[in-house]
């Protein structure tokens, strides 16, 4: 037995059997919901109203009082049983949030920065191209066509003994090449990892003309960044980047992970919705670029160790469970074609290596980016996000660490938190008399409240007295602070000054207090591991979308920074796609990133109890030991 199911406003219907999830029949439709659970019902975010139809049954999961009063339910605890029309909400959607990629107009060359890793590794990339003229055979001259290919690459290299492989795929297709281009030929080469080695990717009949391109990707948990390079001359031609589709399975690697490994194809579904993200990219990039995805045939990947794993399609099973081992931490080439991407199936795909479980290669890619390891002073990389990842270190060592701050920093887990999309609030000031003034995403009426908006309200907050150093409300006289559904809570847009009461509570503040906590733990554990102080940081480059946005005085005021002087910070943007992006380019720069995944110390937080003294410190504003925030006034 089916059933229809119309979302609002949409208007899109489908027909599901009996028994499916709302969340189920929304994703049929096309409609991505939040879910930082992976579909437990427990966050309580993939919430939907039922307009019409008495056909849902509710099997139970976490609703907060005030959205269970407005008749919502989550929508991956309720089942269909009858025909329905369905609401579903904005704060609900998985919406397309901001994503950091560089600001490229077409054909621009590369920004000053990954000019300067050019010019530190040189512009060699893996592929390169050779227009060959064979000599057709005969009757006495009958080698075979791939034998006649071959002996042209060893002359044309100067070098009898080189070795030059090829894959199936290609012999399949080599007769017919070689005679529609009359024995002239198009020969894509990539460098093999042994020495005096050669693989051909692809060849075409005849001289071909066009660029030859490559991809660098950056696989985020939150979302995806691609960047379409010319590799002849350095040049990005588009870059793109959307929410990695991964999320409709969870916010988090550790919900994903479980997922994976306990849900019947959750491997590949995982894969594939990573896959999809990166294809749609593609489609974008080639069509404003004005090129073939037939012509990109180099791809270098850059994500945590767990994304590696999903992109792959290995299993991350034991990344979570103690002693958390990930299958691998360097990868092997692999093709565009074995793993489903939108480009010349032949195209070789590379992934930058990792260190650990929770250290990836977004991290090394970073270090590679920014040049942490050629400096002499002591310097500071951190990417903040669900986890924070941070490297210490300069060009004679490194130690490196992840702490889970949780979802909050993307929006998860905050009555009205969200992503960075049009609408969300990124900006706040509370005047004397606690009016508040606020600046949200694109200038649009304000929605809810992102992470950078998140950590500015946690700093004003403390400011006007309305929380203390340990974020428990204060009684304030004004309206705004009041007792809601869900215990106390500011109000940071009325009902009358935006589309949306927005709120914030003081489970919010706590839940914030922990994930700040654990970054500025995450900090001081790097430092004690190597017995330095935060003075001896010379440098902090802060990483990532959510980063780039951050009001630094804000995160120094509420104690997840380090307060030293604010000429030390930089941001640096996207690192893990700058850095996939010069290993594509360079060779060099790829073996420098897997030397540099040899050479840094992991710090796994879980062993002893020093982590949790930091962390256990952290958890007030700015911190327990006032002496590491002389800046502060409290």
């Amino acid at each position: 037995m089916s059933f229809t199911v119309r979302f609002v406003p949409d208007d899109l219907t489908v027909r599901v059997p009996a028994g499916t999830s709302l969340r189920r029949a929304a994703g049929m439709a096309g409609i991505e919901l939040k879910s930082a659970c992976g579909g437990e019902g427990t966050c309580g975010q993939c919430l939907v109203r039922v307009l019409e139809g008495a056909g849902a049954r509710f099997l139970g999961g976490s609703v907060s009082p005030r959205r269970r009063r407005e008749g919502y339910l989550p929508a991956c605890r309720t089942v269909v049983e009858g025909d329905l029309v369905v609401e579903v909400p904005d704060f609900a959607r998985l919406a397309r949030h901001r994503v950091l990629v560089d600001r490229i107009r077409k054909g621009e060359v590369l920004a000053e920065e990954d000019t300067d890793v050019i010019g530190r590794f040189g512009l060699d990339p893996f592929l390169s191209r050779l227009t060959l003229k064979l000599d057709p055979p005969n009757l006495t001259e009958n080698a075979s066509d791939w034998a006649r290919l071959a002996a042209a690459l060893r002359r044309e290299a100067g070098d009898p003994e080189l070795t030059v492989g090829t894959r199936l795929d290609l012999l399949r297709r080599l007769p017919k090449v070689l005679r529609k281009g009359d024995w002239d030929a198009t020969v894509w080469l990539c460098a093999s990892d042994r020495p005096a080695r050669l693989e051909v990717v692809d060849v075409a009949p005849g001289a071909f003309r066009g660029p030859d391109l490559g991809l660098a990707v950056d696989i985020g948990t939150t979302s995806v960044v691609v960047h379409l390079v010319d590799l002849d001359r350095g040049a990005t031609l588009a870059a793109r980047g959307t929410f990695n589709r991964q999320s409709r399975y969870g916010d988090d690697v550790i919900t994903r992970i479980i997922h994976a490994s306990e849900t019947e194809r959750g491997l590949g579904e995982l894969h594939e919705a990573v896959i999809e993200t990166v294809n749609e990219l593609v489609d974008g990039l080639c069509l404003a670029a004005d090129v073939r995805p037939a012509d990109i045939r180099s791809v270098v990947a850059a994500g945590n160790t767990t994304m590696e794993h999903l992109f792959l399609r290995i299993p991350p099973d034991f990344i979570r469970l103690e002693p958390y081992i990930p299958a691998a931490v360097d990868f092997p080439v692999v093709t565009a074609g074995e793993l489903g991407l939108a480009v010349n199936p032949a195209a070789q795909v590379r992934c930058v290596p990792s260190v650990a479980s929770y250290v990836g290669g977004d991290i090394v890619a970073g270090v590679l980016a920014t040049g942490l390891s050629d400096r002499d002073q002591v310097s500071l990389f951190i990417d903040i996000g669900t986890n924070g990842e941070m490297v210490l270190g300069n060009r004679e060592w490194m130690v490196a660490c992840a702490c889970s701050a949780g979802p909050c920093f993307e929006g998860g887990g905050i009555t009205h938190g969200m992503r960075a999309v049009p609408g969300a609030i990124e900006r706040l000031d509370i005047g004397p008399g606690y009016e508040v003034h606020v600046e949200t995403v694109g200038g649009e009426p304000p929605k809810g409240i992102c992470g950078s908006g998140l950590v500015d309200a946690l700093a004003k907050l403390k400011d006007a007295g309305v929380i203390d150093r340990a974020g428990k409300f204060q009684e304030v006289d004004t309206p705004r602070r009041r007792d809601g559904p869900d215990g106390a809570e500011f109000v940071l847009v009325t009902a009358e000054e935006g589309p949306v009461e927005i709120v914030i509570t003081e489970a919010d503040v706590k839940n914030l207090i922990r994930a700040k906590g654990a970054v500025y733990a995450g900090i001081r554990s790097l430092l004690r591991a190597v017995d330095l102080e935060v003075g001896d940081i010379t440098r902090i480059d802060i990483a990532g979308g959510f980063g780039n946005y951050l009001n630094i005085r804000g995160a120094v005021r509420i104690g997840m920074l380090p307060d030293v002087d604010r000429s030390c910070y930089r941001f640096v943007g996207n690192t893990s796609v700058k850095g996939a992006r010069a290993s594509l380019l360079s060779r060099k720069a790829f073996e420098t990133a897997r030397s540099l995944a040899r050479r840094m110390t992991y710090l796994e937080l879980s062993v002893g109890s020093g982590f949790m003294d930091e962390f256990t410190s952290a958890l007030f504003l700015p911190h327990t030991d006032l002496t590491l925030f002389p800046s502060v006034e409290v």
